[in-house]
């Protein structure tokens, strides 16, 4: 075993140079020793004169029993560091029931590419995940259950695993990540990665697989996790080549005859996806249905923070924090305080935040809370203006209710709501936009009376881009993030 074990170490550490090529600059190995095991990422740097930023994390496949280390992994790297992109594969350890493992090793692995963004010439805000087969549910997982700090700002999904449900999945990855949890329908659910796609939150991804993949299903799989992105309005493609069967991977190996149509394909996904700067001024657009563009088909491109991203330009990095149907009030029915988009706007530390709830405290069964409404407003600003970047803070006024809805009164809205908004921004000495005298015809309300539609969206962008560009922030760098500790092989 000792034997073993030492080859594995060299192989790891003569696989990288060994496969160096003009566009690989420079490779290495971190390891991490756990008590029996040992999980190792390969990392391959572009020259400095080709490098855009951009990372990603590869997971290959196998099943969650081995790897496909070269095929579905460090083939990858002279074609991406060509395009000047930091290249890493993840030699995950094996589940072996206990579904923990590979995630840790990939969390891990996501959160080291950022805390090495200086070191290694990457954009902390362009960090992508790659996945392969079983790979590929594990970078899905990432993309859809990490925390801000682990989780890609896109994903590359190759035939993925995606369903842990009994109709389509992949018997051997399903058994060997969920172990004793097989049969647990709730824990099948957490893990069928098409059922956890969140609005906003779950970054884009292209998926990229064979119409004759009798090992991974299609349907049930890919298939799925893009009809819950399109759903979602995530911006998401998926590329279905006629036949290559499944693990084409790199496809020099195995031949697949549409390796360059798929290599093409995968390059102009990545040449149009447009990236902010990590020196762009971040915006943070906090809020409920309204902010998160209830209504709007693909709000992910037409609700107000995506038109407020045109507006600002390339030095701006907006994102859209909204959830619908969430309270102010903590005593309320859905508290905003309460969701991971909160736990994400803390985390994305922005420069400049937009609050923009109150519509949903309005409704008859929280508004009975109202006695805690300003309480729990200076609990949220308290802790927005505790982050490093000491944001500018602006509180906007909801829009006005043109009907009455799910107890929801415009009456309540100007009267109580907005005198208690004001009074909480006159305490802190806050900016207030008020919002409700934006829009004032109904032409740019949807049926609901409520929500605004594409070119009401337009108008609410206009008036926060407005205010935003009164008094532009001077970027604070983000709190350095603390290195994790790694033992490393370099070549």
């Amino acid at each position: 075993m000792n034997m073993i074990r030492f080859l594995l170490c060299m192989m790891s550490a003569i696989l990288p140079a060994f496969l160096c090529a003009q566009n690989v600059a420079r490779s290495f190995v971190v390891e991490w020793h756990y008590e029996n095991d040992t999980a190792r990422v390969h990392v391959f740097l572009p020259p400095s004169n080709l490098a855009t930023g951009r990372a990603i994390l590869d997971c290959p496949g196998g099943g969650y029993s081995h790897l496909s280390m070269v095929n579905e992994g460090t083939d990858w790297a002279e074609f991406l560091c060509k395009k000047g992109i930091a290249f890493a594969v993840l030699q995950y350890r094996m589940p072996k029931g206990n579904r923990n493992v590979p995630i840790s090793d990939a969390e891990r692995a996501m959160k080291m590419l950022r805390d090495s963004a200086q070191s290694w010439h990457v954009n902390p805000y362009d960090v992508g995940i790659m996945g392969f087969s079983a790979g590929g549910h594990l970078a899905s997982t990432v993309s859809t259950h990490a925390e801000w700090d682990a989780r890609p700002n896109f994903s590359i999904l190759f035939y993925p695993v995606i369903t842990m449900g009994k109709r389509g999945q992949h018997e051997g990855s399903c058994k060997n990540f969920l172990g004793k949890d097989r049969d647990n329908e709730a824990v099948a659910k957490t893990y069928s990665n098409e059922l956890q796609v969140r609005r906003h939150l779950t970054p884009p991804s292209i998926i990229l697989l064979a119409n004759d993949d009798t090992g991974v299903p299609p349907v049930p799989n890919g298939v799925a996790y893009y009809s819950a992105m399109r759903n979602a309005g995530n911006d998401c493609t998926m590329h279905i080549y006629p036949h290559g069967g499944h693990g084409f991977g790199y496809g020099e190996r195995k031949p697949f005859s549409f390796r360059q149509q798929m290599l093409d394909d995968l390059s102009a996904w990545l040449d149009g996806l447009k990236m902010p700067a990590k020196e762009s001024i971040r915006v943070a657009c906090i809020g409920n249905s309204i902010t998160d563009g209830s209504g709007i088909d693909m709000a992910e491109t037409k609700g107000y923070p995506a038109q407020l991203q045109k507006l600002l330009g390339d030095g701006y990095h907006v994102r859209n924090f909204g959830v619908g149907a969430r309270t102010l009030l903590n005593s309320g029915d859905r508290p905003f305080m309460k969701e991971l988009a909160w736990r994400d706007a803390l985390a994305f530390n922005p420069n400049v935040v937009i609050i923009k709830l109150g519509t949903n405290d309005s409704k008859t069964e929280n508004w009975k809370h109202k006695d805690d409404f300003v309480r729990d407003y200076q609990s949220m600003i308290d802790q927005l203006k505790s982050l490093p970047a000491s944001p500018r803070i602006i509180l906007a006024n909801p829009i006005k209710a043109f009907k009455d809805q799910w107890t929801i009164t415009d009456s309540v809205i100007t009267s109580e709501v907005i005198p208690e908004i004001e009074k909480v921004a006159k305490a802190n000495g806050l900016e207030v936009l008020d919002l409700h005298s934006v829009i004032t015809d109904a032409s740019m309300i949807i049926s609901d009376g409520i929500h605004p539609n594409s070119q009401g969206a337009g108008k609410i962008a206009q008036a926060v881009a407005e205010i935003i560009k009164t008094n532009p922030p001077v970027v604070t760098q983000s709190k350095k993030r603390k290195s994790s500790k790694k033992t490393s092989n370099a070549k």
